[in-house]
């Protein structure tokens, strides 16, 4: 396949106002994603385009700067402001939109920004379309300009915000509620900062909240799923049931158990492999879908369930297109994206919460005592900072190391070297039985790499 200039893992994303995220790459976008879509429509309709955002201050920018290359293309833009993606993903279907945008750079800081797309249906666009649309960006021959009454036009759509609740809690069994329950919501000052805690609190919980008040700047600051430690402590402090940290879009959580241990999201998924399977909303030889980035753990723990288990590339479109290709229901990553599709078109940090406190109901345990059957192996990631991703293949000193280092695990382990599809890191995975060989082991190719390619 042909090597993508500007769309990563889950969408472009890069500093904002620096190239690409740039006002002159969001209208060109705009203009593309409005042109993809109308050639697919009758001549007389104009595409609909959901754009909404999260909290970061160049959300404002990028926001305008995209609508305005959709209205310059004849489209017609709805507004919805801060929303988590997940959301903007209902309400383009929910809306019979032919496309959705979402603004946001997840979990990173508030510096940068991206740009993720989803389809009519609420789905992530795949490769094959995003190079047309990169085509159509540099290339901007290749649109057709319309003018006059052929512009088109934005608005805002209001109670969007209340849209998006109902639908994430009709997922939540009406035989349930959170009555007597506390828990401790980090919220990232991020785009689920104000949905989340009316959701949890309209079932009945006691909800205390952290990283409420978004800036536009301190998104992701020491706080949400990449900083779970003030969760934790907020969790013994306040003899929490559970603790829930949020990313800067919502789409992701991290878990805090009751006594302040944050939860692997390997863990999540064999815990809601085995309520699906209990529910019987699974059968046995159905399948969970992972990444090469899931643990051995959670793979051996799938199919002593009777359940198979599918590993794809990192990002949680691959892992929905798996499932759409082989009709499972379960998906996730280690870094918290839960897939549940007969719910959601994508990971929803929220949903996947939800989920969690319906096992506690249902089995009537703990959060910790509920993932403790799901044994995962010693894993060590570790990011290093590069120059240049050279495919590391290409370098011979990393292969050595790499040669050896498999020799060491045989099938006892697994090693996995990648490079980050937003970030210009490298990323180093080892796992095996002994943590202490997986210490070893993983600091070796840290070190090669960081000669080579740093």
């Amino acid at each position: 396949m042909t090597e993508r200039k500007l769309f990563g893992t889950d969408g472009i994303r890069g500093k904002a106002n620096i190239h690409p995220m740039t006002c002159e790459i969001a209208l060109a976008l705009g203009r593309a994603v409005t042109h993809y879509f109308q050639t697919k429509l009758p001549r007389n309709k104009r595409p609909v385009i959901i754009v909404g955002k999260d909290t970061r201050l160049s959300c404002y920018m990028l926001e305008q700067a995209f609508s305005a290359g959709v209205c310059s293309q004849g489209g017609h833009v709805i507004l919805t402001g801060p929303l988590p993606t997940p959301g903007v993903a209902f309400v383009t279907v929910s809306m019979r939109a032919e496309a959705g945008i979402m603004i946001s750079a997840s979990h990173n800081s508030f510096a940068d920004n991206g740009i993720k797309i989803f389809d009519g249906n609420g789905y992530k666009l795949p490769d094959s379309v995003e190079l047309e649309l990169e085509e159509m960006i540099l290339n901007s021959n290749l649109i057709p300009k319309p003018a006059g009454s052929e512009l088109g036009n934005t608005k805002r759509l209001d109670e969007v915000i209340g849209r998006y609740i109902v639908q994430v809690k009709s997922a939540f069994p009406n035989d349930y509620d959170l009555e007597g329950m506390r828990i401790v919501l980090d919220c990232a000052n991020g785009a689920g900062y104000k949905v989340a805690p009316m959701i949890f609190r309209e079932l009945g919980a006691e909800v205390i909240t952290m990283s409420v008040e978004p800036d536009g700047q301190n998104i992701n600051h020491e706080c949400g799923s990449l900083h779970p430690d003030k969760c934790q402590e907020q969790v013994l402090k306040y003899r929490a049931d559970i603790g829930i940290c949020l990313d800067g879009d919502a789409d992701r959580i991290i878990l805090v158990n009751r006594e302040g241990e944050v939860i692997d999201g390997d863990q999540l998924i064999g815990m809601f492999a085995k309520l699906l399977l209990d529910q019987k909303v699974l059968k046995k030889n159905d399948e969970v879908v992972g990444t090469v980035m899931s643990n051995l753990g959670l793979e051996h723990y799938i199919r002593s369930l009777g359940l198979n288990f599918k590993r794809t590339q990192v990002g949680d479109r691959y892992i929905i297109e798996s499932m759409r290709d082989s009709g499972g229901i379960l998906g996730g990553e280690p870094s918290g994206h839960v897939i549940f599709r007969n719910n959601s078109t994508t990971g929803d940090g929220i949903l996947a919460a939800l989920k969690a406190l319906e096992c506690m109901k249902y089995y009537k345990k703990t959060l910790k005592e509920l993932t403790s059957s799901v044994q995962l192996f010693p894993q060590v990631i570790k990011n290093i900072k590069v120059k240049n991703k050279l495919p590391f293949e290409n370098v011979p000193n990393i292969q050595k190391v790499l040669s050896a280092v498999h020799e060491k695990l045989g099938d006892k382990g697994r090693v996995l070297l990648r490079y980050s599809g937003t970030e210009t890191l490298a990323r180093v995975m080892v796992e095996a039985e002994d943590s202490n060989l997986v210490e070893e082991l993983s600091n070796k190719l840290v070190d090669v790499i960081r000669k080579e390619l740093a």
